[in-house]
């Protein structure tokens, strides 16, 4: 499928709106524009003021439009992982055509059977992915369109959330004058971004440190297993430099980002910096050390809550890891941090895009590349959740013939699925490989 266009990817964050424009061509996924505001009628990562939301939404977009010489329409709106739920769904219909070749209207009709769960009044299903497709008992099929069966079936994974997150984003970007193309939950968007095939495979822990809140995603065998969000973020160590050091919080985050380490091992306790006091006509001289110190003393508390909930789950024994992102990432010293305090590897992913060598762009030009990588039949199974028939009548005109490892007659009965590793480096090692697959063991266990 070609995917070539422009993408315009949206992070709604706590402290800052970013606007990511990029386009795709051959394959090849290219920034053109960038657009950055300063949050406002934001708190924890969900949008409180509507109006005040709106106008940073459009400078931020204005920035971007100017840059990119292109007037932005529609936006891949990233979401926070807040109170989302991850359910299992199936649905199954009998195939309409009379020849019984499955096509695409087939494909959303058995999505859209999948998608009648009943929820509470207050939540709202945000994305359904489709898993695997069955043809009269025939399972592992990854698309069934041009195959010939009497029965379809669909199972897949259903994400719900609370209703005021997703109304609040869908007005506050209808007031800016914007339509929302996609809705991506940022854990699944940055999967895709900053997690290799095999670390998507055979498991991996990216920590998001936003400005209003941190959020661990477990993801495993290419699916969001699992996700806790702390309602503390960047927010909370410049609110506690400015406390201990008794200065305003724009100076706080000034000291944060000008000398802040997360590490106060790696700081110096003879490098020293002045500080604006309050109440005092002169600035006070404070080591890069004891900044540290606070800054230490809250990632601490922050890393300590995460690590209680990831072992209950025992998540912290998946080979991948754990790939930290967002703006607190950025902080010198964070690896060695969070190394310590979790007891495995730790690294932070940062884009290599010129402009945007920072991780707080991350999780912007996440859904970008999520969305461009969306397969046709994702892309069909999606539209029966927007009802929008356009994708549908759009793909009419792609090529639907199977490619020759899939044909188009009834497959062979598949075995019970195993997931093979991706990375020939860890199919070398016997040992590791046993190990992978007990902790995968483990996770299919627990989660279905």
């Amino acid at each position: 499928m070609d995917n070539s266009g422009i993408y315009v990817g949206l992070d709604i964050g706590t402290t800052s709106i970013k606007v990511i424009v990029a386009e795709r061509v051959k394959g090849q996924m290219n920034v053109i524009g960038v657009g950055s505001a300063r949050s406002n009628g934001l708190s924890r990562g969900v949008i409180v003021d509507i109006d005040k939301a709106a106008e940073t939404i459009r400078s931020a977009v204005r920035q971007a439009e100017e840059k990119a010489s292109i007037e932005i329409k529609k936006v891949i709106a990233g979401v926070p992982a807040n109170l989302v739920k991850i359910e299992r769904c199936r649905g199954m219909i009998a195939v309409a055509d009379e020849s019984k070749e499955i096509n695409n209207e087939d494909v959303q009709n058995v999505a859209a059977a999948a998608l009648v769960q009943s929820l509470p009044p207050e939540r709202e299903v945000l994305d359904v992915i489709p898993d695997e497709f069955v043809v009269d008992g025939f399972d592992g099929i990854k698309d069934p369109r041009g195959m010939v069966g009497v029965r379809l079936e669909m199972h897949g994974a259903l994400f719900t959330g609370p209703k005021t997150i997703i109304h609040n984003t869908r007005k506050a970007l209808e007031k800016a004058g914007l339509q929302i193309e996609q809705i991506v939950i940022a854990p699944l968007a940055l999967s895709s971004l900053v997690l290799n095939d095999g670390e998507q495979d055979f498991g991996s822990i990216i920590i998001d440190m936003g400005g209003g809140q941190t959020t661990a995603a477990v993801i495993h065998d290419h699916q969001l297993k699992y996700t806790y969000v702390d309602q503390e973020g960047g927010q909370y160590i410049t609110k506690d430099i400015s406390v201990v050091l008794n200065t305003s919080i724009e100076n706080a985050e000034k000291l944060k980002r000008d000398y802040g380490y997360a590490d106060a091992q790696q700081a110096s306790d003879d490098e020293l910096f002045p500080v604006d006091v309050v109440g005092q006509s002169t600035p006070e001289q404070i080591s890069e050390q004891y900044l540290a110190e606070i800054i230490e003393a809250r990632l601490d508390q922050i890393f300590d809550k995460v690590k209680q909930h990831l072992d209950e789950i025992r998540a912290l024994e998946l080979p991948g890891g754990i790939v930290l992102t967002g703006g607190v990432a950025a902080l010198p010293g964070i690896t060695d941090l969070a190394a310590q305090r979790f007891g495995t590897r730790v690294r932070v992913f940062t884009p290599n895009q010129m402009g945007l060598r920072h991780p707080s762009f991350d999780e912007a030009l996440a859904v970008i590349k999520y969305q461009a990588a969306l397969s046709e039949v994702t892309l069909l199974v999606k539209s029966a959740l927007t009802g929008d028939t356009r994708a549908s009548v759009a793909l009419e005109f792609a090529d639907t013939t199977p490619a020759p490892s899939q044909p188009a007659a009834q497959p062979k009965k598949a075995t019970k699925k195993q997931s093979a590793p991706q990375a020939p480096q860890e199919q070398a090692d016997p040992d590791h490989k046993g190990t992978v697959e007990r902790v995968k063991g483990f996770f299919n266990h627990f989660f279905d």
